[in-house]
C-alpha cells in the first residue's frame, strides 16, 4: 500500500524545538512541507533565536498555545507534535489542553515512556485543577516511537493509534512520520511499541556497541583507527542496504560465509560465544526496560 500523500496546505505545530524536533522538519522541508505551516515553541532564549535564524519563514515562539493558533491566526495547527521531555510532559500537554480541545488537531507524541491514555487524560484536564475540562472530548492522539538516525535522514519509526481514530487522521500523522523516516510502521497494539523501543529505539546503540568492538581489533592488529572507523561504519551501512533491499538477513550471511573461510571462522566464535542469544536478550531486556518506565511515568505524573 502507498504512503498516504502529505497535504502541503496543512500546519503543524511543534511543541519543543530540540534535536529531534529539527531532524523532523528537516525531514518535512525535504518533501516541499512550506515552512510558513510550521510553528515551533520553545522556552529557551538562545534556542528560539537559533530556531529564528533556521527557520525565518516559520512562526517561533517560546508560548505553546501560541504556536498552536500561529499566534492567533484564522488557521490554527492542524496537527501538534510533541517533542519534549517525558519528565515535563504532563504539565506541557495541561497547559494546551483548552486550546487541543478547542480546536481539536491531531497529536502526535514521540515522548517515550508516555501512554495515550496518559497523555489524553492530560490534554483533557484543567490546567489549574487539573479536573477533567468540562465537554473535553477524547484527542485524536498518535503514539510514534523514531530514532536517533532520524537526524540524518535514515529513521525507523514505530506508529500506534487507538482503534477510534478515523483514517484521514491516521492518514495525516503517517505522512508526517514518514517525510522523517526511512521506514515507518503502524504496529497492531500499543505495547508493540515497546519492542520497537527495544529493536530500533535502542538499537543505533547495539550497532555503535558493534562498531566500537570492530574498530578496537582493527586498531590492536595494527590498522589506524580512522581507517578502521571507516571500514566498520561504511560495512554497517552496506550490509543494512542489502538487508532491506534484497533477501533474508540469513540468506545473505550464509552467501558470504564461505566453508572453512575467514568469516566462517569469525561466525564460529560469534556462536561458540552465543552471541545470537545475548542479542536476542539485550533486545528483550529493552523492551522490559521500556515497559517499566511506561508504568512508572503513567503513576508518577
Amino acid at each position: 500500500m502507498a504512503a498516504p500523500h502529505l497535504d502541503l496546505t496543512k500546519r503543524i505545530a511543534f511543541i519543543g524545538g530540540g534535536n529531534m524536533a529539527k531532524a523532523i522538519i528537516g525531514g518535512l522541508f525535504a518533501v516541499g512541507f512550506p515552512a510558513a505551516n510550521i510553528a515551533v515553541s520553545e522556552p529557551f532564549p538562545p534556542a528560539i533565536e537559533a530556531l529564528k535564524t533556521a527557520y525565518p519563514a516559520s512562526f517561533i515562539t517560546s508560548d505553546n498555545n501560541a504556536a498552536i493558533t500561529f499566534g492567533g491566526a484564522a488557521q490554527p495547527a492542524d496537527l501538534i507534535l510533541f517533542a519534549v521531555k517525558p519528565q515535563v510532559i504532563k504539565s506541557v500537554a495541561e497547559g494546551v489542553s483548552v486550546a487541543v480541545q478547542k480546536h481539536k488537531p491531531v497529536v502526535i507524541t514521540i515522548a517515550a515512556g508516555i501512554r495515550v491514555a496518559d497523555l489524553a487524560r492530560w490534554l483533557s484536564a484543567d490546567p489549574v485543577t487539573h479536573a477533567p475540562l468540562p465537554g473535553a472530548s477524547a484527542p485524536a492522539i498518535v503514539r510514534v516511537m523514531p530514532n536517533t538516525p532520524a537526524l540524518v535522514s535514515e529513521g525507523a519509526s514505530g506508529l500506534w493509534a487507538d482503534a477510534s481514530l478515523d483514517g484521514a487522521k491516521k492518514d495525516l500523522a503517517f505522512s508526517v512520520v514518514n517525510a522523517f523516516s526511512q521506514r515507518a510502521y503502524w504496529v497492531e497494539k500499543e505495547g508493540l511499541l515497546d519492542v520497537v523501543t527495544g529493536v530500533s529505539g535502542s538499537g543505533p546503540a547495539y550497532f555503535f556497541y558493534l562498531l566500537e568492538a570492530l574498530e578496537e581489533a582493527a586498531v590492536q592488529l595494527g590498522m589506524p583507527r580512522d581507517i578502521a572507523r571507516g571500514l566498520a561504519a561504511q560495512t554497517c551501512v552496506g550490509a543494512g542496504k542489502m538487508a532491506l533491499s534484497m533477501e533474508d538477513p540469513t540468506i545473505l550471511r550464509r552467501n558470504v560465509t564461505s566453508p572453512n573461510g575467514t568469516t566462517h571462522a569469525g561466525i564460529q566464535v560469534f556462536e561458540a560465544a552465543g552471541a545470537k542469544k545475548v542479542m536476542i536478550d539485550v533486545v528483550k531486556a529493552a523492551t522490559r526496560r521500556a515497559e517499566e518506565l511506561a508504568e512508572v511515568m503513567g503513576s508518577q505524573l
